[in-house]
């Protein structure tokens, strides 16, 4: 076959991803607080942009005066309504919104959070930073020793412990690099850091870390301490006979040093982990008023922006290179507020229609949780599933029932037997709550905790018992027959 050069037209359809339109998408998926950040590091990048003064004053770079606030008329709240949204807006050649209204139009809509007198966030709202697992030994090791050799000896076992307080480098590697011998190390672990709190701190095994919490509160069980020493295989497996049979003793009396043991803390060092506490701001408020939901954003923070008019008359009197960079600053400018304007828009619009679906939760609790996807919000306010899903990341809503990130109310169903769906949520609050209430000697397995839901009307698997089991980090029921209860 000859290979031959051609020119051919073609014509397709394709979405050119634009950075005006990047921006605004990302805008969508960012939380208030991230969103603050977005707009004060545009207001100190884009001199166009303005923020409009709280006093609504006379700026004096010579921008225009904003409205007073007695002079605007109060907002009003949008209550849940049904009607389609409107699709008609003002369009120009050059840019997809009217710019004459995104400049000198009051907005239409403003959020009471953003007006109303707030107090300041009570104090036992936040939660204080927990120092490390590091940080709290080596305040003890100060005070448990003058001698600078054990310090120094010390400060190296604590500087190889894990995460969760076990030693997992060997003595000899650590006795060269503070200048001691493998035995002055043993000592100082033994007589010095495994006595810190928490107790078991420093165990280079399981069995030792047992071992050292046994002993530090006597009367010590003889008993329990052969078990862990000479039968720890054993009682991984739970061969309780086995163990009974070997050290010749009634199997009740074998049962209680096992309950004990149960009592223990395998991981020393798990209280001192996770210490990355943070206060979450919600973003969206849903407050009931005289029997009705409505919805508030929460706008507090986020400046009111406007295009500042000095910069704005260089268009008429500048000349082409300066008037080109003014052109570009304002393109950029109109669009950001139009965008986070939209973004607001459509945060409220979805909340509203999750409000809608998920009324009986609001008013009953989790038990009336409905199944609801995102198709659903979608079709009921006329937008794709992908920009629902952008709009419901990282954002949470402040309802009479609790704070919940936006994405909790999205969740499959399961048919129950009059021929209703139930949110996946209810079904493991179900789960959650017949295991909590189960008898500590005889707990429910898989398939009677389902045959106990077929008695309620929903038919569910052994198997998707056992999945929604391990979500909620539950073990089996052979591991909580005589597992302690958490008091």
């Amino acid at each position: 076959m000859a290979i031959e050069a051609r020119l051919s037209l073609r014509q397709s359809q394709r979405l050119v991803m634009t950075p005006l339109l990047q921006q605004a998408i990302q805008l969508l998926q960012l939380s208030t607080l991230e969103l603050q950040d977005v707009v004060q590091k545009e207001l100190l990048e884009n001199p166009l942009l303005e923020e409009v003064p709280a006093d609504g004053g006379e700026t004096p770079d010579g921008g225009e005066v904003a409205p007073s606030a007695e002079a605007t008329p109060a907002p009003t709240v949008e209550p849940i309504t049904t009607d389609p949204p409107p699709t008609a807006e003002r369009q120009t050649d050059d840019l997809p919104f009217d710019p004459i209204a995104v400049l000198f139009d009051e907005p239409e809509e403003r959020s009471l959070v953003a007006q109303e007198e707030r107090e300041d966030v009570p104090f036992e709202n936040f939660v204080r930073s927990v120092s490390s697992l590091a940080d709290h030994l080596e305040e003890q090791l100060r005070f448990a020793t003058e001698d600078p050799a054990a310090r120094r000896i010390g400060a190296e076992i604590i500087g190889n412990l894990d995460e969760d307080g076990y030693l997992r480098a060997e003595l000899g590697e650590i006795a060269p690099r503070c200048a001691a011998t493998p035995e002055e190390v043993e000592r100082v672990l033994t007589e010095v850091v495994q006595k810190f709190d928490p107790i078991g701190v420093g165990a280079r095994t399981i069995q030792e870390c047992l071992l050292l919490q046994l002993r530090s509160n006597p009367p010590v069980d003889p008993v329990s301490v052969e078990i862990i020493e000479r039968y720890f295989e054993d009682l991984s497996r739970r061969r309780y006979q086995d163990i009974a049979r070997a050290l010749k003793l009634p199997a009740d009396r074998i049962m209680e040093s096992v309950e004990e043991i149960m009592g223990l803390e395998p991981k020393p060092g798990r209280r001192f982990a996770g210490n990355d506490s943070r206060y979450i701001v919600p973003d969206v408020y849903v407050i009931k008023v005289s029997g009705d939901y409505t919805v508030v954003l929460n706008e507090e923070g986020i400046p009111r922006l406007r295009v500042n008019a000095l910069y704005r008359s260089l268009l008429r009197s500048s000349g082409d290179e300066a008037r080109q960079y003014v052109e570009q600053k304002l393109r950029s400018a109109l669009w950001l507020i139009k965008s986070v304007d939209q973004r607001q828009r459509t945060l409220r619009k979805v909340t509203q229609s999750i409000v809608k679906f998920q009324r009986e939760f609001l008013d009953k609790g989790l038990p009336y949780l409905r199944p609801l996807s995102l198709r659903d919000v979608g079709e009921d306010i006329s937008m794709h599933e992908s920009t629902i899903s952008r709009v419901t990341t990282n954002k949470y809503v402040e309802t009479p029932q609790g704070l919940f990130e936006l994405k909790f109310f999205f969740h499959s169903g399961i048919a129950s037997g009059d021929g209703e769906m139930v949110s996946s949520v209810s079904v493991k609050k179900m789960i959650q709550d017949l295991l909590a209430n189960e008898d500590a000697v005889k707990p429910l397995s898989d398939q009677e905790v389902a045959g106990i839901l077929k008695g309620r009307g929903l038919t569910i698997a052994r198997r998707t018992v056992a999945k929604y089991r391990e979500e909620l980090g539950i073990v089996p029921s052979h591991q909580r027959r005589l597992q302690p209860r958490k008091r």
